[in-house]
């Protein structure tokens, strides 16, 4: 057996958590993404799922991956750079930069690859990145493979920045990073304050849309016309996987930073494009986003709802602001005994753990989609209000 093999037998942190009997990650789903899904033979309350339009069974959307897959094949065997381009990621590009208002857009096969290509290409050397302490794992990573000094300020706190900021060169590149809606906690960034700072001192600024798109500003545009700032935004990156019912990713901006990317961005040039089913499953979902904007009025009653009834149980729920609900559970074990209960009362959440926050404010999160009913949110809330009172974290 070599090092390697001799290293990493030695780690066993998960087998202490199935040995336990509540290892809550890797659940095989036997159906469609919904409200509600079928595992281990017997229908769970969906409320772990980031598709917030509910599109994801969607039979237009269905439909148009089929119909894809028909005419182009199940892939297309190269990167964008070289044979790998249809005309269907030309025209999602072109219809999604006209949807964030923007120049150009790129489309890659993850939305990860988009934050992790990006951060490490469009700044370098004698350049400063600057994150919040929250930021997504893609946006950590992309910064650790630029060559830019490496700055961060706590969470949502517009002092710290300004304390960062204030530090730098005024004629060095100064690009802040930040979740336009924070994925654990369903905050959201405190953009006008940013784009404040960012006149100030002569920076940039991208938004990670991820959580945004679908959700907030007009049909969906994002968190970034939501505050009315689209124009103020050097560059928006967004993903196919949450609200647009598909996977894959992209990033606007003005089109000589996108021309820039399109022939150096290494995630972009050395990756096999988007499948076609994927690249017209996202189109589809965007046409709909955009000709049924009465969806996201349902997704914003739902969460509303599912707000109130939460706060009136007692649950700890922070600062969210969107369909993403903390519920604080503040101990590791206790996180993971919650999730594997609310599973055998047939409610699907997700724990989060460090590193996906501090040790101290552990939680499940709680997401709606456009298509629960009230009904099913009041399902999942008495019986995590019961699991969450045996457990001795709420009263």
């Amino acid at each position: 057996m070599g090092q390697l093999q001799e290293r990493y037998k030695k780690y066993r942190e998960p087998q202490k958590f199935m040995e336990a009997g509540v290892y809550p990650y890797f659940r095989a789903i036997t159906s469609k993404q919904g409200t509600e899904v079928e595992m281990a033979g017997h229908n769970v309350l969906m409320f772990g799922s980031n598709a917030y339009t509910g599109l994801t069974g969607d039979q237009r959307v269905i439909d148009a991956a089929k119909a894809a897959l028909d005419k182009y094949g199940s892939g297309c065997a190269g990167s964008r750079f070289l044979n790998g381009t249809l005309d269907l990621h030309v025209q999602l590009e072109k219809e999604l930069a006209e949807f964030v208002h923007k120049d150009d857009t790129l489309c890659f096969s993850t939305g990860f690859s988009v934050n992790q290509g990006v951060l490490a290409q469009v700044v370098g050397k004698g350049d400063y990145i600057i994150c919040d302490d929250r930021d997504h794992a893609s946006i950590v990573d992309g910064r650790r493979l630029s060559f830019a000094r490496q700055l961060h300020y706590k969470h949502n706190d517009m002092e710290d920045l300004e304390r960062v900021l204030k530090g730098l060169p005024q004629e060095c590149i100064k690009l802040i990073v930040v979740d336009g809606v924070f994925s654990m906690e369903g905050d959201l960034a405190k953009l006008p304050e940013i784009v404040e700072l960012k006149h100030k001192y002569n920076c940039s600024v991208m938004v990670d849309e991820a959580h945004g798109l679908g959700v907030f500003g007009k049909n969906g545009r994002g968190v970034c016309d939501y505050f009315g700032l689209t124009d103020d935004i050097d560059l928006i990156m967004g993903t196919f996987s949450k609200s647009l019912a598909s996977i894959g990713g992209f990033i606007a901006s003005d089109k000589d930073t996108i021309n820039y990317l399109r022939h150096t961005c290494r995630t972009y040039i050395f990756s096999a494009s988007n499948t076609p089913a994927a690249t017209a499953a996202a189109m589809e979902a965007l046409h709909i986003l955009q000709q049924e904007p009465e969806r996201i009025e349902r997704l914003w009653d739902v969460t509303k709802y599912a707000l109130a009834r939460l706060r009136e149980e007692g649950f700890e729920i922070g600062e969210t602001e969107s369909p993403i609900i903390p519920l604080y559970v503040r101990d590791i074990e206790k996180t993971f005994i919650v999730t594997k209960l609310a599973f055998d009362a047939g409610v699907f959440i997700n724990p989060v753990i460090p590193p996906a926050c501090a040790p101290q404010d552990t939680l499940v999160r709680f997401a709606l989609m456009a298509n629960h009913t009230k009904e099913q949110v009041e399902r999942g809330v008495v019986a995590l209000k019961k699991i969450f009172v045996e457990q001795g974290i709420i009263k």
